[in-house]
């Protein structure tokens, strides 16, 4: 049974009030005021709590910033777009999460946690374990379809995520995470509070290094319309069949043998069906092809009504010569060799609205491959950071 939550946010009349402002008061359903809410535009290092009264004010800088999200434990969590709420009263009613029914399927376990909590970090935090830590990592659910191998992961709280190379603690509440082993497709998406931790020349180098050639740094030189001095290359991309994977008619037969060895004794692997195994596991359904290089952004980019909208029916090919930050005496300057970051945008006709801080409108409908998959949390920056920050 499926339960309609319902998130109420009213606007009332504001008087005497100038500058770019959001304020209001939090209410939970019953008409309780809820301190400690955490209000704060999301992937910045904006925010503020609401007061005992339920009351609070933020103070934001732009219009566009993206969305303004309204985030305690036990509740619902609830966002706006900034722009629709700038200067208005605000009366935000949040839900109990206690008052969501939830029929579990595949139950959250401790052993699903213990199996796959490292290939959860793997994909979702990155490779740097040591300086990039989730500091309540224990209040992660974890369930594993056995069936289908299909993970998810819930976080009943807020993950308290340190990461001392970029100097930040990340306030990160995790809507959704899934994994699809089938398909190798990794998805999660949630909303993120940065707070400033510790700030020098070293961690200023990490950011920069960051930053430089990432999914970030690719849309904003998209909303500034600078693709090509920012030095991106941008190539039409398709997917062709791939002859080397098996066929339809091979993959039943493959299926049927594997239902033919659970009822025997059969120890024995024929030939052909070895060659069938071998080639689903190595191989991949399709194969992409360039059909043009070097396309113009006009391909995939329109500006419209002041708003920059990304779209391509097909796939992006996005290459980038990332050349190293370093410290030279007090300047910070690239060096050596480049290495050649390659990634894959998949828009499939989906519409897009960029920002101008980068941010992108429904993220997780994006599918993307190769180097952009590597801007996890520990290579996450905030949405108001400045190269040189």
């Amino acid at each position: 049974m499926k339960k309609t939550i319902l998130l109420f946010l009213f606007i009332l009349p504001l008087y005497f009030v100038t500058g770019q402002m959001i304020k209001g008061r939090v209410v939970s359903d019953n008409g309780n005021l809820i301190s400690g809410v955490n209000i704060y535009i999301d992937g910045t290092k904006t925010g503020t709590i609401s007061k005992e009264d339920g009351t609070f004010s933020l103070s934001i800088s732009s219009t566009t910033l993206g969305n303004v999200v309204f985030q305690k434990d036990d509740f619902e969590t609830f966002t706006t777009p900034a722009s629709e709420v700038i200067n208005k009263n605000l009366k935000v009613v949040l839900t109990k999460t206690t008052a969501i029914e939830e029929i579990r399927l595949v139950p959250y376990t401790p052993e699903a946690y213990r199996s796959y909590i490292n290939y959860f970090l793997e994909t979702f935090i990155g490779s740097d374990r040591e300086h990039v830590t989730i500091k309540n990592q224990k209040s992660l659910k974890f369930s594993y379809d056995k069936k289908n191998k299909f993970l998810k992961v819930k976080a009943p709280n807020t993950l308290i995520i340190e990461n001392k190379n970029l100097g930040y603690e990340i306030r990160y509440n995790l809507i959704n995470y899934t994994s699809d082993f089938n398909s190798h497709m990794v998805n999660y998406t949630g909303t993120s509070f940065f707070k400033e931790t510790k700030s020098s020349d070293k961690i200023k180098l990490n950011r920069m290094n960051a930053y430089d050639g990432s999914l970030l740094h690719f849309f904003r030189s998209i909303y500034n319309n600078q693709i090509p001095e920012e030095k991106f290359i941008v190539n039409h991309v398709v997917k062709v069949p791939n002859p080397k994977y098996p066929t339809e008619e091979e993959l039943k037969i493959l299926d049927d043998f594997k239902q033919i060895v659970k009822s025997s004794a059969m120890l024995k692997i024929p030939e052909n069906i070895s060659d069938i195994s071998q080639r689903k596991n190595n191989q991949k359904p399709n194969a992409l092809a360039i059909v043009k290089t070097q396309i113009p952004d006009s391909a995939y980019v329109e500006r419209k009504d002041g708003k920059v909208l990304f779209s391509f029916k097909d796939m992006l090919q996005v290459n980038y010569q990332k050349y190293s930050y370093e410290i030279k005496g007090k300047e910070f300057t690239k060096e050596g060799l480049p290495i050649t970051l390659s990634s894959y945008l998949h828009p499939e006709g989906e519409v897009f609205e960029i920002t101008k801080e980068g941010n992108i409108s429904n993220p997780d409908q994006l599918i993307n491959e190769g180097d952009f998959t590597k801007n996890k949390i520990e290579n996450l920056l905030p949405l108001d950071y400045q190269l040189g920050d």
